[in-house]
């Protein structure tokens, strides 16, 4: 199958600092792959490449077939990539459902759209606050609201960024679930972790990133039987 998403040889820097050397990833349509690796060791940054965020000094990355490498976020936001980052970057002074209006756009393809009320079955705990301002949910929440707000978007393919991080076991589930769904609707997600425990929930296949390098690529129970790539990439 066809890659949806085509990383290839994706080097990035901070200034004269560089940070990612030679990135190679694949992403293909309707799956879950995990980018895994320590704090620091360059799983945002790389999502940041990608999506333009920061753009990238060298190598290719390719969506739908269409070199996208250094577009401007937005350009490739209205392809069908959607990116769920790390700090939300929601509008606290909106409410859930004005937060989600801003997020809306019709499906380009004729895809049943995503709406509210869909969102709501995933995310129940937003449909209990529609008219809430984002300032007044705690982290959790937002982080829901971030997830569905750009899945208003209707992407082709999502990246997220450290999903499970600093939330409550609780709140961690309802996020495998909304992975788990997204991938049932045919949406490819390229999550970005740390916690073996939720990826390997979610994920079929896993890259590992070490020092902005990739030093393992394959399945997920791959990398749950490899001890010493765990022990040597992943242990804190």
């Amino acid at each position: 199958m066809n890659a949806l998403l085509d990383v290839s040889g994706l080097t990035a820097s901070y200034g004269r600092a560089q940070v990612l050397f030679g990135v190679t990833l694949r992403l293909r349509p309707g799956e879950v792959v995990a980018l895994m690796g320590r704090n620091g060791a360059g799983k945002s940054t790389t999502l940041k490449a990608i999506m333009g965020v920061l753009p990238p000094t060298g190598g290719t990355v390719w969506f739908e077939g269409r070199a996208v490498t250094g577009w401007e976020p937005f350009r490739v936001a209205r392809l069908g990539l959607g990116y769920v980052p790390e700090e939300r970057r929601i509008f606290t002074d909106l409410t859930v459902m004005e937060n989600l209006e801003v997020g809306r756009k019709v499906p380009a393809d004729g895809r049943a759209a995503w709406t509210p009320e869909k969102l709501f079955s995933i995310f129940p705990n937003l449909a209990e606050m529609r008219g809430r301002r984002a300032a007044a949910m705690s982290g959790g929440e937002q982080q829901m609201l971030t997830i569905a707000r750009t899945l208003m978007g209707n992407p082709h393919a999502v990246l997220l960024d450290e999903p499970s991080e600093g939330l409550a076991p609780v709140i961690v589930e309802q996020m495998a679930d909304a992975v788990l769904r997204m991938k049932r609707e045919g949406i490819a997600v390229l999550l970005s972790e740390q916690n073996l425990s939720f990826a390997g929930a979610v994920s079929d296949r896993a890259y590992v990133i070490e020092k902005g390098a990739i030093h393992f690529e394959g399945t997920m129970a791959a990398l749950e039987a490899d001890e010493a790539v765990r022990e040597a990439y992943l242990t804190v």
